[in-house]
Order: structure tokens, then sequence, then C-alpha cells
């Protein structure tokens, strides 16, 4: 049995005040920041970002505590990182975790990526 179509994400909790600032650098390096609420491949985008942020918090059993009311986000790879059926280069997972790296007071991630079902691509207009 295959696995279903999905795109690699890292999962990340992400300081409101922060979120635009954080969006806007990783989208200048072809990264796509998705927050969890409001992403357009989850039917009850509310409760999977309640349920994302609580599984986050309650692994690290009080280490995260302060990113409480944080927002949890999928950061996808544009496709200038994607080469067909191929895996992500090594450079799109640098280019990530140092980005992520650079906010270290307003996120919390692990560097690993999960899969979500894909998402929309981006219009023409607004790539980079």
């Amino acid at each position: 049995m295959s696995r279903a179509p999905h795109e690699n994400v890292a999962t990340v909790l992400v300081d409101p005040r922060v979120l635009g600032d954080v969006e806007l650098e990783l989208m200048a390096l072809d990264l796509r920041v998705w927050p969890v609420r409001t992403a357009p491949n989850c039917v009850d985008g509310p409760r999977t970002a309640f349920q994302v942020r609580r599984r986050l918090l309650m692994s690290h059993r009080g280490e995260w505590d302060l990113a409480a009311d944080w927002v949890p986000v999928w950061i996808g790879f544009g496709l200038s990182w994607q080469h067909g059926d191929e895996p992500l280069p090594w450079a799109a997972h640098q280019a990530l975790w140092r980005a992520l790296d650079a906010f270290a007071d307003h996120v919390r991630f692990h560097k690993r990526l999960g899969g979500v079902h894909r998402m929309p691509p981006v219009p023409e207009g607004l790539r980079p």
C-alpha cells in the first residue's frame, strides 16, 4: 500500500508578535508558512491547531510553557526547493533551520519534518 500524497513540513510554534516577521523572512527563502488554524488542508483548523499546540507543549513537560498561546504553523518548501519526486535537498533543511534559529527566542520546533496533506500551489504572481 502506498502512502497518500503529502507535503513535507516543519511544525513550529511561533510567538504571534513576530509571526509576520518570521513569515516575511521565510518567504524570501521560498519557504511557505501556513498557520494551522487557517491552513487550507484542514477540515477543522481551530481544533487541529489546538491539538498540535497541546501535543508539542505536553511533549516538553513544562519546558515550552512560555509558548502556551503561540501560533502553531506548518512550514513547507516552495517550488525552488523541489525537484520532481526527489527528496528535499539537505540545503533546504539547513536554510529552514538557520532561518528559525535567527528567531530562537520566539519559536519552538524540532529539527525534523512531518507530512501533511498537500497544500494548494502558490499563484504565479506570488512566487519569489
